[in-house]
């Protein structure tokens, strides 16, 4: 349904002053900052987890080779959406506006729309994390404790969800520092950033930008910021839902990922018969994850 003269009714008086509601800021790409971005030229994309080998066995003199084998484990899959939006204005509404174009005003409301539905959807990964009806590629939500090809397990969330703080925050990065490949073998990963939703932005700043350990009288120094085991620092997302989840992403590669099939494409035509000139954007695009060890998470106490 287009837009029409109807629904414009003060905008086509003389006398007014100022339209507002649509100058707002708008906060910025935040899905930047957890995911990594691959373009594709697919309706879907593929990753495959791979284990390696177990650990070197010792030879006897004389004796044979040990062999071992490798093999594929879990395959993650990134569906593209299609995500678009438009609208539609009359031809007298555009003939009888009074103060400004119609169309360069709402096409950048256009714009803040599709913005904002990528933010959602981006952060809604991190917001889904500790949901088992959100499986991964390994049958495991993202966040949660997750069975390796040689039968251990691996949890990428404290035993207990805890409340973002020192003690925390430490045992977190000590946990990620512990985690293994399919098959058991230690890897270095390591933290690199905090994201954590607006709610905790104060208690984040002061966490990793104190010199000194927080809230305590003794004269310690604050090892997490002495370190520098959080080079990325903290980060806010304005989009995630629960106020005292919080998140550490890590360096382990091919992990948060977001693939780019098309990007924003925006169009208008004008309708002969009728006279109404109609605006459209769209793209398509996906969000997800292939190797859980790229984030460590808890949900808070």
């Amino acid at each position: 349904m287009a837009i029409n003269r109807a629904q414009l009714v003060k905008e086509l008086e003389p006398g007014l002053n100022a339209l507002f509601g649509l100058e707002y800021s708008k906060y910025q790409d935040e899905w930047k900052g957890i995911f990594d971005t691959e373009s594709s030229d697919r309706a879907f994309e593929e990753e495959v987890m791979l284990s390696g080998f177990g650990n070197a066995a010792t030879k006897a003199e004389g004796a044979g080779f040990a062999y071992d084998t490798a093999q594929e484990v879990y395959t993650s899959r990134y569906n593209h959406e299609t995500i678009a939006l438009g609208f539609a204005l009359t031809e007298e509404a555009m003939e009888d506006n009074l103060y400004d174009k119609l169309s360069s005003r709402y096409t950048k409301a256009l714009a803040r729309s599709m913005s904002h539905t990528k933010n959602v959807k981006g952060a809604d990964v991190l917001n889904n994390a500790f949901n088992s009806s959100y499986a991964g590629g390994d049958g495991t939500e993202l966040i949660g404790t997750h069975t390796l090809l040689n039968g251990s397990t691996i949890a990428n969330e404290p035993s207990v969800a805890a409340d973002l703080n020192e003690t925390s925050l430490e045992a977190a990065l000590i946990d990620i520092s512990k985690f293994t490949d399919e098959r058991g073998l230690k890897i270095a990963v390591k933290g690199q950033s905090l994201c954590v939703p607006s709610d905790l932005i104060f208690v984040a700043e002061r966490v990793l930008g104190s010199s000194g350990r927080v809230a305590t009288a003794d004269n310690d120094l604050n090892a997490i910021k002495s370190t520098g085991v959080l080079p990325g620092g903290a980060t806010v997302n304005h989009y995630l839902t629960d106020t005292d989840a919080w998140f550490i992403r890590t360096d382990a590669p091919n992990g948060l990922k977001h693939f780019n099939r098309v990007g924003m494409k925006t169009g208008m035509e004008g309708d002969f018969e009728t006279g109404n000139v109609r605006y459209k954007a769209r793209e398509r695009y996906s969000f997800g994850w292939s190797d859980f060890r790229a984030v460590y998470g808890s949900p808070g106490a």
